[in-house]
């Protein structure tokens, strides 16, 4: 299991060219590198992004949701094929990077004439995970409480034609969704790739890791008895820090958690043999 942070807890603050370099000096072993802008989806946006990584390997790419992946699932063949045409780059980008993972949210419930059809949903899903497999890359669903898979079961659903599509567990996103993050997890199980983490105060207000009163060793054992082995990216908003050395003790803190706690189970483990 590694512990990392995406770019987007930096949005507005750092560009990704900028973002990347800042994780290497800190010790951040990995990233997710949130894609923000059609310009960004360019490969050569990724050789430079590539150049200037540093020692932080590139565990995924995001982009933002609205720009084309609803439009993949659209019925006009000329939506389609443009869609698709921005897949392909990002899918190249993510090569040039080295990240197996692409964190997808699909379909954007945004219209109130939204209406499930996930025979169909399913269908087009597999399309596109093996397009991303061709590029050695698993295209991966989040949990988010507005797009595709907003609640436990949906995920479920599109496996149907898609046993190996991969999953991310969104902690945050689960709160503003209203279910809780366990029945996420159960449902993604031994598919999950990667979490998005983040902390709340027992007022309700997001923070940072560590600031607030999440159960992140809950989190991990249950992580730890699904057998996961992917990534815990911090994903924060940029409005819950002040100063970016927030953000790498935040950071030191999950790396020690985690470290702490596979170091006590197996001395505990140790115990019982």
């Amino acid at each position: 299991m590694k512990v990392g942070i995406s770019t987007a807890s930096l949005f507005l603050r750092r560009n990704n060219e900028d973002a990347l370099p800042l994780f290497s000096e800190w010790g951040v072993p990995c990233a997710e590198v949130f894609l923000t802008s059609f310009c960004e989806y360019a490969p050569s946006f990724a050789e430079l992004l590539a150049a200037r990584r540093g020692n932080t390997a590139v565990h995924s790419v995001h982009v933002l949701n609205t720009q084309y992946e609803p439009q993949l699932y659209a019925e006009h063949p000329r939506v389609v094929s443009d869609a698709y045409g921005w897949l392909r780059s990002v899918l190249r980008s993510a090569q040039i990077l080295g990240a197996k993972h692409y964190t997808f949210h699909g379909i954007a419930r945004l219209k109130r004439t939204f209406r499930e059809n996930f025979p169909r949903f399913a269908a087009e899903t597999k399309k596109i995970f093996d397009l991303c497999a061709e590029y050695g890359v698993r295209l991966c669903y989040e949990n988010v409480e507005w797009a595709l898979c907003n609640r436990p079961g949906v995920f479920r659903e599109l496996k149907r034609e898609c046993p190996d599509l991969g999953g991310v567990l969104d902690i945050k996103q689960a709160r503003i969704s209203g279910y809780d993050w366990r029945e996420y997890l159960a449902e993604m199980g031994e598919n999950l790739a990667t979490v998005h983490v983040s902390d709340v105060t027992a007022e309700g207000k997001m923070c940072l890791p560590g600031r607030g009163v999440f159960d992140f060793g809950e989190l991990f054992a249950r992580l730890r008895d699904v057998g996961f082995s992917g990534a815990v990216l911090i994903e924060n908003y940029a409005r819950d820090f002040s100063e970016e050395e927030e953000l790498k003790a935040s950071y030191e803190y999950l790396a020690g958690k985690i470290a702490n706690f596979f170091g006590e189970n197996r001395e505990k483990q140790g115990e019982k043999n």
